[in-house]
């Protein structure tokens, strides 16, 4: 007769015991370097992090739902990036419990410890899959983002709909990508580029017609058009 192992409570600390097991030093500075100094790091590259949660997720079961985003942000507000990255997973193994209420929790994540990377993970995965969840409300959310005064908002507002392919709401995309249009900033100009190049992949003739009737930053069209050609 098979047995059946029986999971452990959630424990968070269980990942923070196995990522200071494999803390390097000699790696961690490089990986700092490349983030430009804003996290310092454990030293744990990608892979190796992503086996260890995987073996996190095999021995612990999953928090209950109500205590998701708690558990996550004890992960989170540790200083280095890794734990961070964990938060985040954790949040994209439970994402089918999230509800629309649940947009000023996953703003809180992409408003702090921010930079690209985490904002990158957070606001296509999970915020645009609580988009879906209503889309008349989520528009309303996401122009709110889009009109924030933290540039980290506006990218992920900008970059919501980048894995929607056909359900993408272009009325909207255009409506957020025109608000950002003149910006200097280089977050902006590079996700308005990057969220107008994944969706060339579905309509690529609206992308070009967009590029060619809209003055966009040489960032922005640049990446917009760097797999059309002459298909359009």
């Amino acid at each position: 007769m098979e047995l059946t192992s029986v999971k452990k409570q959630w424990n968070h600390k269980g990942i923070i015991e196995k990522f200071e097991m494999c803390r390097n030093v000699e790696q961690a500075e490089p990986m700092k370097a490349y983030m430009k100094h804003h996290f310092p790091f454990l030293g744990i590259k990608s892979p190796l992090r992503k086996e260890l949660l995987r073996e996190q997720f095999r021995e612990y079961a999953l928090p209950e739902v109500d205590e998701l985003f708690d558990e996550a942000w004890k992960l989170y507000e540790l200083p280095e990036r890794e734990y961070q990255y964990a938060a985040i997973a954790l949040l994209d193994k439970m994402k089918k419990h999230f509800t629309t209420d649940d947009f000023p929790k996953l703003l809180k994540f992409i408003e702090t410890n921010s930079w690209w990377d985490s904002v990158d993970s957070i606001a296509p995965s999970l915020v645009g899959h609580v988009v879906k969840l209503d889309r008349a409300y989520g528009k309303s959310v996401m122009l709110d983002w889009s009109r924030s005064d933290n540039m980290w908002t506006n990218r992920s507002a900008i970059l919501h709909q980048l894995k929607f392919k056909k359900d993408t709401d272009t009325e909207l995309l255009v409506e957020i990508i025109l608000q950002h249009v003149e910006s200097n900033e280089f977050f902006i100009q590079k996700a308005i580029g990057w969220v107008l190049r994944e969706y060339a992949k579905t309509d690529p003739v609206v992308v070009k017609q967009f590029v060619e009737e809209h003055t966009l930053k040489p960032l922005s069209r640049r990446e917009a058009l760097k797999h059309i050609g002459d298909l359009a």
